[in-house]
């Protein structure tokens, strides 16, 4: 039988400990839940004590449960029953709230109350009510036995002044940082499955980021490019808003093809991307640039290419997946619902160009003179950024080619 529960617990993550800057936090967390609390109207937000609950008022507890555990800085969730504070209520909705879980027991399975008293004045102590409570629970259910130190089942109970709290699941949630509270960065997102999990775990860690995308019509289809939109939109599932430039890339994309470097035009392309993207980062008032680097997964990821490309830009270059491999990113890319975008089989621009032979330990000074002898490159770097299309995705918002069926192979991301 679903339980019906009167509210949710919202605990918070590692942010709580940051001194002076926890309420500036916790206000911008109140703000994300109150805006994703809109579509459900009976739903309210209550602060109190130093904790966030949100009085359900007849909404379906599991489907905001689902929506809330995405809020980046929720570490954790509780769906609560609320009942008087007075003995016999307390004792009654208790057992009740057992009484719904009895399918869950079988023999040998182990309990513990565990209650705290907030309200002072209540007449009994936290220590006398744990028996007030479990005896009739253990009187009732005779599979079920005490066990104070790892029980299976531990039931919580709080008792407040204006109501006591009853529960016993926590069921974890995202945790991190409150959104855009660490600052702003650009995230350079291409088709792959890489840079969309860099940037979940950049918003996770409390950045805003705005995604920026290089295209080369014709060599890439309209449909890629739809394709990248619908990983933007699912980010914006987490975010609630997500803003994504477009950067027209032929022109500069087509140059380098033509110079007798195929070896090095990786290490090139994605020097310029970053110029561009540092022009873009300086407009949009944004501090560090985001990638989807992995250490050593292909050419232009080994250190030495890392090292001339990133010195490509001024700004911080952030790189989240550095250390990690390939299926640790894959099955975080499934958990936040990209995954099955990403390998679509429409290609992006650095994926059609990839040399026989690219270059794993690129010459700084060879790149640097190759570039110097592009008379134009300035101008169409300057060019790229004044043609960018920028387009803003809400959470929610119907996907684009995300119901296409994809080939199921896995694309290596470049950025």
């Amino acid at each position: 039988m679903d339980m019906k529960y009167d509210m949710l617990l919202l605990r918070f993550g590692e942010f709580m400990l940051k001194g002076k800057n926890r309420a500036r936090f916790e206000k911008t967390i109140i703000t994300q839940v109150k805006a994703l609390l809109k579509p459900y109207p009976g739903a309210s937000l209550r602060k109190e004590y130093g904790r966030v609950y949100v009085d359900l008022g007849g909404e379906s507890h599991i489907e905001l449960i689902n929506v809330l555990k995405r809020v980046f800085g929720v570490m954790s969730i509780s769906p609560v029953k609320v009942t008087p504070s007075e003995l016999d209520e307390i004792v009654k909705t208790a057992v009740a709230f057992m009484d719904e879980r009895e399918d869950e027991f079988k023999e040998g399975t182990t309990f513990k109350v565990n209650v705290r008293r907030v309200w002072k004045e209540f007449p009994n102590s936290s220590h006398e009510m744990n028996h007030l409570v479990g005896s009739p629970i253990l009187r009732k259910f005779q599979q079920l036995s005490v066990d104070v130190r790892q029980p299976d089942i531990e039931l919580r109970v709080e008792i407040r002044d204006q109501g006591t709290y009853i529960f016993n699941e926590t069921i974890p949630a995202v945790g991190g940082f409150p959104l855009g509270t660490n600052g702003r960065a650009m995230v350079l997102l291409s088709g792959g499955i890489d840079s969309p999990v860099a940037a979940w775990s950049s918003m996770r860690r409390g950045l805003e980021v705005e995604c920026i995308h290089f295209y080369s019509y014709p060599f890439t289809s309209e449909r890629a490019k739809e394709k990248v939109i619908d990983l933007a939109r699912a980010l914006a599932d987490h975010a609630g808003t997500i803003k994504l430039h477009l950067v027209p890339f032929t022109e500069i994309q087509t140059a380098f093809t033509q110079l007798g470097q195929d070896n090095l035009i990786i290490t090139l392309m994605r020097r310029s991307m970053l110029r561009i993207a540092s022009k873009l980062a300086e407009r949009e008032r944004a501090l560090a640039l985001i990638t989807g680097d992995s250490l050593g997964q292909v050419a232009s990821q080994t250190l030495p290419s890392m090292n001339v490309i990133g010195r490509a830009t001024d700004l911080p270059l952030l790189r989240p997946l550095v250390m990690m491999d390939k299926q640790e990113i894959i099955t975080l890319s499934k958990q936040i619902g990209t995954y099955d975008i990403s390998i679509l089989p429409y290609e992006d621009c650095c994926t059609l160009f990839v040399p026989k032979s690219p270059s794993t330990n690129p010459n700084l000074r060879i790149v640097d003179k190759i570039e110097s002898t592009m008379s134009q490159l300035p101008e169409w770097l300057d060019q790229a950024v004044e043609q960018t299309e920028t387009i803003t995705l809400h959470a929610g918002e119907t996907s684009v080619v995300s119901n296409q069926t994809g080939d199921n192979g896995l694309k290596d991301d470049w950025f």
